[in-house]
């Protein structure tokens, strides 16, 4: 029963992940304070492991620990009750202790008691000469007792402490590491985080075998992770799906860097999802006290998404990269308020040409963006990042209420083509709120070309191709946009109701003579377009042979640089009148 009874109090304590951590200060603070109230040297907040007292805290005292038999905080525990021995020399059974033979004479220790019942240690104090307790002494040192183990039960209850892995929380890296850089400043340490999964790929197995299966997952990795490591490291669960640890002082980098491969390739060797999840681990270089814990952990975690690229990979921070992402974030973040401001966006406009005529027939408006301190943002930059978040929608809507602003203002003979996003299709008052501003501002349906990647066709063709039909009844024009640079299904693309199709600048830019690859595939394309019935426009024109070449070829339209480059709603109206004679464009 007693075996049995031990067992469970060491579980308790095990639980608590206590054992083998770092100082830290909230505990140091009272390991003072007991010192201070005894105006003894050395103080303790001491752990009883199974056959070990442990130091959580120490005032006065350089080991870490000392062996449990006949060690006082051993019967503290063992008894749950307050002990007082006023001369370790005096006392049979301590008098040839570790503690005894070492000068200590004088010991009070106060029990440090779960809420369940179980001791974990004591909270001591030890003096070199023999002494008495007063009474005020031992209710301070209950008291300081209890204020210790509502520290270590706030620390367990409080996130510090992941309920599916049992590791220590990101929280806790950031405190231990916080103490590590006051304990040892100046040293060089390696930060490591592993990435047990995409976010798609957690989505996956979450839809397919529940969330109780990446449950099991993280666990199996933790234990993995623990092997791994000595037993004197910690292990961290920093993320939904991403442990992180600490290398050991003193390593030289590229040889840790290898041990690592080898070790992460032997645990993913063994791991049951190996087949359906791809681990990524991320090392960031760091000297404790000279960089804030979150960032040490977020340049980890950025490097893991670094090394995304291969199964198992370890990248080592990059600054640049992570300057990039973080130009990414804020970029993403104020053009969520630039929609909301009138002197940030604006459109422009680049003229679509006949090239049999050379007459302008159109224009595509071009989203701009004036950052307040950036300055001009390129859309090349800045759309692709939007068309992945729920900024995509508000885009859209902006753009199209500013281009049919703009359509007004122009007179009922101009048209514009406006790009939408896959996210667009999902909108289910789509169609209709272009009816409604196209309606409200007294234009004609045809006035308006709705332009829309392949790459956003395919990736919901079901509803690209309902929501297409939808606007081909309104009397809406529509175009693929970018044809060649996604993955079209000829089957689709055939049953499309979309009458132009725009061929992507990275197929024109080369196209210098009529032969080559280059010729071939735009040959190839108009070809395949004209016999399915649309109309060609091509991108990127920016040389005369490419603009003959293309008339030869039959394409109808394009537009490019060596026609015009986008403009201002103004001189858009300037350049069509001096080019033409008149300041409309007609629409057929």
């Amino acid at each position: 029963m007693r075996d049995h009874q031990e067992e469970a109090r060491l579980d308790a304590l095990y639980q608590l992940k206590l054992l083998d951590t770092s100082p830290t200060e909230s505990f140091d603070r009272i390991t003072r304070m007991a010192s201070q109230i005894f105006g003894l040297p050395v103080a303790a907040v001491s752990l009883t492991d199974r056959d070990r007292q442990w130091f959580k805290s120490r005032v006065g005292v350089d080991h870490t620990s000392i062996p449990r038999d006949r060690a006082p905080c051993a019967q503290v525990t063992e008894s749950n009750a307050l002990l007082v021995i006023e001369d370790l020399h005096a006392d049979p059974c301590y008098a040839e202790s570790v503690l005894g033979r070492a000068g200590t004479r004088f010991y009070a220790g106060a029990p440090l008691i779960t809420s369940s019942g179980y001791g974990l240690g004591a909270l001591c104090v030890l003096g070199t000469e023999p002494r008495q307790a007063t009474p005020g002494e031992l209710a301070a040192l209950v008291d300081l007792a209890a204020m210790v183990m509502a520290q270590i039960e706030l620390q367990h209850a409080f996130g510090h402490l992941d309920p599916i892995s049992g590791l220590p929380t990101r929280t806790q890296f950031r405190d231990d590491l916080i103490d590590l850089a006051r304990d040892h400043p100046g040293e060089r340490r390696l930060a490591v985080v592993v990435d047990l999964a995409r976010d798609d790929q957690i989505s996956r197995i979450t839809r397919v075998l529940g969330g109780a299966r990446v449950d099991e997952m993280i666990r199996e990795a933790t234990q993995s992770l623990l092997k791994v490591l000595e037993p004197t490291r910690s292990a961290y669960h920093v993320g939904p799906a991403q442990l992180a640890f600490l290398s050991p002082p003193g390593i030289e980098q590229t040889a840790y860097l290898q041990a690592l491969q080898s070790e992460f390739e032997l645990i993913r060797a063994s791991s049951s999802v190996r087949f359906v999840t791809n681990v990524a681990i991320g090392v960031r270089p760091f000297v404790l006290g000279e960089m804030p814990a979150d960032d040490v952990l977020r340049g980890a975690a950025s490097a893991a998404q670094d090394a995304r690229g291969a199964d198992g990979a370890i990248a080592l921070y990059s600054s640049s990269s992570d300057t990039a992402h973080q130009r990414q974030y804020s970029l993403l973040r104020d053009f969520g308020t630039a929609l909301e401001m009138t002197d940030q966006l604006r459109l422009v406009y680049q003229p679509r040409i006949d090239l049999k005529t050379g007459r302008c027939v159109g224009a595509e408006a071009l989203l701009r963006w004036q950052h307040p301190e950036l300055g001009d943002v390129s859309p090349a930059e800045f759309i692709p990042l939007i068309e992945q978040t729920s900024l995509a929608r508000q885009t859209t809507k902006w753009v199209l209420d500013a281009a049919m602003e703009q359509l007004g203002d122009w007179g009922a003979t101009v048209a514009l083509s406006v790009n939408i996003s896959a996210a667009n299709l999902a909108e289910a008052d789509f169609v209709q709120r272009i009816q409604l501003g196209l309606l409200k501002r007294g234009l004609r349906p045809d006035q308006l070309e709705i332009e829309l990647t392949e790459s956003a066709i395919m990736e919901q063709p079901d509803k690209a191709m309902a929501v297409l039909r939808a606007l081909d009844a309104a009397g809406i024009r529509l175009a693929i946009d970018d044809f060649g640079t996604g993955h079209s299904s000829l089957a689709y693309l055939q049953q499309l109701p979309a009458r132009v199709l725009k061929i992507d600048q990275a197929f024109i830019r080369n196209l210098t003579e009529p032969s080559g690859p280059d010729f071939v595939l735009v040959e190839t394309m108009i070809g395949l377009a004209h016999r399915l019935g649309y109309l060609v426009v091509a991108e990127g024109i920016e040389t005369a042979e490419a603009a003959a070449i293309l008339t030869e070829l039959q394409c109808e339209e394009a537009q490019g640089f060596w026609f015009a480059r986008p403009m201002e709603a103004e001189q858009f109206a300037e350049w069509l009148e001096e080019r033409q004679g008149t300041p409309s464009l007609l629409v057929a």
